[in-house]
C-alpha cells in the first residue's frame, strides 16, 4: 500500500556507498534531505550533489554512536528543513578477520555504529514522530541479518541485533495503536567503496560475495521501503536464496560457509597491505557511491521488481487463468 510522499528525509551514513546513493535517490524525487556522517568534506561534497538536483540539502557531521549526537541532529533538521517525514539508519562499520584474531576495542566500535548507531537514530526519529503520529523509520539491512557468515561476526551479530530490536519495537507500536511504520530492507552484497577502507586481518583485500549490486539497487528499494506499507523487503535473489536456505538447512550452510566463505570474501588480485582502515577516522578520499566492482555489479535486481509488483503480477496470473479456463470449456 502506497503513503504519502515525503518531504523530509533523514539519512545517516549518507557520505558514501548506499547512503549517498539514496540521499541521491531522494533528491531525484523532490525530497528534502539531512545527511548525516563522519566526514565533513566529504558529506559537503554529497549535499552539492543533492542541492544541484533542486531541493534543500543539510549535512550533518558527526559519529553516529555519541551518546545524544543524533538526538540533537534531529533537532536541528526541524528547526531547518522541517518535521521529519522518513528516518534511515543506514550508517555502518566492518572488520574482516577472524573472530580470534580480532581486538576488543574493533568488535566494541562495529557494535556500537552498527547497532547501537541504529536504536539511537531510531529513539531520535521516534522522539518527533510520537506526537505527530506519523512517520517512517527504515532500518537498512543485509541478508547476514539472517545467515551469518564468517570473517564478519562483529557485523553480523550487528544487523542480527538490529532485526531483534525492530520486531520488539513494532510489537510495542502495534500495542500503542501507532500510526508510525517501521521496516527493514535485507540487501544483498553491494559496490560500495566499504570493501576499499574496512580493515582487514587476511592475507587479500576483501571483497563482496557474488553477485554483486550496484548501490543504486539499494537505493531504489529503500525509497520503495519508505513509501510502501511493507514490514520487510528483502532485494537481490542471493538475499532471498539465503534467508530461506537458513530457515531449512542452517546446518549445512554453516559447513559449505566454513569451506567457502574465506576465499569467497578475499580479492586474490590485491593484497591486503597496509590498509587505511576507516574504524576510528573516515578516509575522505574514497568517498563516493561505488566501490571497484562496476564491471561485475548488476544494476537492477528482477526479484525486487517481483517483490514490490504483487498486486500487478496477482492480476495477470489470475487474469490468464481465465483466459485458460474459458479455452478449456470452449473445447469441452
Amino acid at each position: 500500500m502506497a503513503m504519502r510522499k515525503p518531504r523530509v528525509v533523514v539519512i545517516t551514513g549518507a557520505s558514501a556507498g548506499v547512503g549517498r546513493a539514496t540521499a541521491l535517490e531522494f533528491a531525484r524525487r523532490g525530497v528534502d534531505v539531512a545527511m548525516i556522517a563522519r566526514d565533513r568534506q566529504a558529506l559537503e561534497d554529497a549535499a552539492a550533489d543533492v542541492r544541484a538536483l533542486g531541493v534543500r540539502a543539510l549535512s550533518i557531521a558527526l559519529d553516529v554512536s555519541e551518546s545524544g549526537a543524533l538526538d540533537s541532529a534531529a533537532a536541528r533538521v526541524e528547526a531547518e528543513l522541517g518535521p521529519i517525514d522518513v528516518w534511515v539508519n543506514n550508517a555502518m562499520l566492518t572488520s574482516f578477520a577472524r573472530f580470534a584474531d580480532m581486538p576488543e576495542r574493533d568488535f566494541r566500535r562495529i557494535t556500537d555504529v552498527t547497532y547501537l548507531g541504529f536504536v539511537w537514530g531510531t529513539m531520535a526519529a521516534l522522539k518527533r514522530m510520537t506526537p505527530r503520529n506519523r512517520g517512517v523509520i527504515v532500518q537498512v539491512g543485509s541478508a547476514l541479518a539472517y545467515r551469518s557468515i564468517p570473517l564478519q561476526s562483529a557485523y553480523c551479530g550487528a544487523k542480527h541485533a538490529i532485526r531483534g530490536f525492530t520486531d520488539s519495537l513494532r510489537c510495542e507500536l502495534h500495542h500503542a495503536k501507532s500510526r508510525i511504520h517501521l521496516t527493514m530492507v535485507q540487501m544483498p552484497a553491494l559496490n560500495t567503496p566499504q570493501f576499499d577502507w574496512a580493515r582487514s586481518a587476511m592475507p587479500h583485500a576483501p571483497r563482496p560475495v557474488a553477485p554483486i549490486y550496484e548501490p543504486e539497487v539499494a537505493a531504489r528499494a529503500i525509497w520503495w521501503a519508505a513509501t510502501h506499507r511493507r514490514r520487510e523487503l528483502w532485494v537481490g535473489m542471493s538475499s532471498v536464496k539465503a534467508i530461506v536456505a537458513n530457515a531449512i538447512i542452517p546446518g549445512l550452510l554453516d559447513v559449505y560457509l566454513g569451506r567457502t566463505g574465506f576465499r569467497a570474501q578475499q580479492d586474490p588480485a590485491l593484497s591486503s597491505g597496509e590498509r587505511p582502515g576507516n574504524l576510528s577516522q573516515p578516509v575522505t578520499e574514497l568517498h563516493r557511491v561505488h566501490g571497484r566492482f562496476t564491471d561485475e555489479a548488476k544494476r537492477a535486481s528482477a526479484s525486487f521488481w517481483v517483490d514490490t509488483h504483487r498486486g500487478l503480477l496477482l492480476c495477470a496470473g489470475l487474469g490468464l487463468g481465465a483466459i485458460i479456463a474459458r479455452l478449456m470449456r470452449r473445447r469441452a
